[in-house]
């Protein structure tokens, strides 16, 4: 039977089956709490009062909010009417945010009122906004022409609202990922892509989330549509758990301990930091999957959850362009009798391909065999996968003739596994031989006292490049850098060693927690010269 794939779909079926189910977001002013039925009529309103503002199909209506009960109700209510929900990254320079929105052709904003003054110095920039809903307890003045009261606006929207019959490769939403020079770059996913991308996070395989699950976003939910998460987790009927605004590490673990979350999901500097807490303060915890993505996560810090904390650790792989997750890292059956350490290794790794993509390794245009040895950029397509970015020429040097090109080298092993050498932008070339940045810093973070470890390529007279690193120590720890050394050198070659290593209070970091190697690169560029 054919039948289109809608997001709408997605909705109906978690306010038929789960309509008890909670949906529970921390606040400026403590906890939200409401059913999924009680969220389906105030989302019905919402698309309900943006129709009477004049928004129809195609519209962009972008949001500027936190990971709570607001942006639940764009996340389904934008797409479901036919708009395209554009999530804004509320963490990026002023100028760039300007960009996006006029970029994007954003109509409406919708903005949590602590969050303006990061809107207010631009907003006579934005030629395409015609109106601002305001979320959150109201001001006294709210300084904003064209805006309106978000709770105000809803209250007159009809909870019965229906949704249209749509084109299932319309485009529901959109999001912009950083690129190494000039603007950010849109990309645009259709109903079709997130609906199959939300089914595949339910798969046994990946992360198998169902009704019995409690689920956290830590992941900003203005990145990569929080990793598909709330998408799929209200399809399968998870309890939803939002962090509200600016969530400190003991705000995590109270939120986990609380509301007895089953899986969290964030960046490796997440857990990090909660790692630390969780030192700390040991607390019990209900999480059967601490899942990782963004960046490549140390083995060091897998073995600190499994081990330490005994908390399961999924490491995932995605970007904007892969809606994002497109591999999960869990253990073949006849793993299960390897010893711990051979275990961690699978575990450390980018994992399997998700079911319904294709991928394959280039290097100098010729496709690599699936060897563990050999690396080249990976190459990826599928039903969820971006061909092109929004209004952008800079699409051609990215897909190319049906595949996308991450930027990413890796090498598969015999059994499929990903291994992430490092991007390709990161990647050191010294003396015409590469070097993996990424190895480096897992090596580097394997020691108890470093925190956290960055190493980049810095220019060398002789050499072209040479590896720099950059070490942030735990509390109270001490280390001299003669024994970092020495514990590089027992698994890397003399050439592939540092030229140095310097002490630094913290790694620079990216609006969403990733390393800003770029930083490091520019500041330190003389260093070896």
């Amino acid at each position: 039977m054919k039948t289109p794939l809608l997001l709408r779909h997605l909705f109906d079926y978690a306010m038929t089956y789960f309509p008890n189910q909670e949906i529970v977001s921390r606040t400026h002013h403590g906890m939200h709490r409401y059913t999924y039925e009680e969220y389906g009529a105030r989302t019905r309103q919402l698309s309900s009062a943006l129709a009477k503002l004049g928004v129809e199909v195609g519209d962009r209506v972008g949001t500027f909010l936190w990971n709570d009960q607001y942006h639940m109700e764009a996340y389904f209510g934008v797409p479901a009417m036919g708009a395209v929900l554009h999530t804004i990254n509320i963490r990026l320079p002023a100028d760039q945010i300007a960009y996006i929105i006029n970029h994007a052709g954003d109509r409406v904003l919708i903005v949590d009122r602590t969050l303006w003054p990061l809107l207010a110095p631009v907003r006579e920039q934005l030629t395409s906004v015609e109106a601002i809903l305001l979320t959150g307890p109201p001001q006294s003045t709210d300084p904003v022409s064209n805006a309106y009261d978000y709770e105000t606006l809803i209250a007159e929207g009809d909870p019965h609202f229906a949704y249209p019959d749509l084109d299932e490769n319309a485009p529901m939403g959109m999001c912009y990922t950083s690129a190494t020079t000039g603007n950010p770059k849109g990309v645009v996913y259709s109903h079709r892509g997130i609906y199959l991308h939300s089914l595949t996070l339910g798969l046994a395989n990946t992360l198998a989330l169902s009704m019995q699950d409690a689920t956290l976003p830590v992941v900003p939910m203005f990145h990569v549509n929080a990793w598909g998460l709330p998408f799929a987790a209200l399809w399968f009927g998870c309890k939803i758990v939002l962090p509200g605004p600016a969530p400190q590490p003991k705000t995590l673990l109270d939120l986990m301990a609380e509301e007895g979350v089953t899986l969290a999901a964030g960046v490796p500097t997440v857990w990090m930091g909660l790692a630390k807490e969780l030192e700390a303060q040991p607390t019990p915890l209900k999480l059967r999957a601490a899942v990782c993505g963004g960046s490549a996560a140390p083995e060091a810090l897998i073995r600190t959850y499994e081990e330490r904390f005994h908390i399961p650790f999924i490491h995932a792989y995605g970007m904007t362009e892969t809606s994002p997750i497109a591999s999960v890292a869990r253990l073949k059956s006849h793993h299960q009798s390897l010893p711990a350490s051979e275990q961690l290794s699978v575990k450390s790794s980018q994992g399997l391909l998700v079911p319904g993509l294709t991928i394959r390794l280039e290097r100098d245009g010729q496709d690599l065999p699936w060897d563990g040895e050999q690396a080249g950029e990976m190459c990826i397509q599928g039903p969820w996968i971006a061909d092109e970015y929004y209004r952008d020429e800079r699409s051609a040097a990215t897909f190319i003739d049906g595949w996308l090109h991450t930027g990413d080298v890796a090498a598969i092993d015999k059994e499929g596994y990903i291994h992430i050498v490092d991007r390709t932008k990161d990647v050191i070339k010294s003396g015409g031989e590469w070097i993996s940045s990424v190895d480096l810093e897992n090596a580097l973070m394997a020691h108890p006292a470093v925190f956290e470890a960055a190493v980049v390529g810095v220019p060398h007279p002789k050499w072209d490049e040479r590896p720099l690193a950059f070490v942030v120590l735990k509390d109270g720890a001490t280390v001299d850098k003669s024994e970092l050394v020495t514990l590089l050198a027992t698994r890397f070659a003399k050439w592939q060693l540092p030229d140095d290593i310097l002490f630094i209070d913290e790694v620079p970091k990216t609006s969403v927690g990733k390393f800003l190697k770029r930083a490091l690169r520019e500041q330190y560029r003389n260093y070896l010269a």
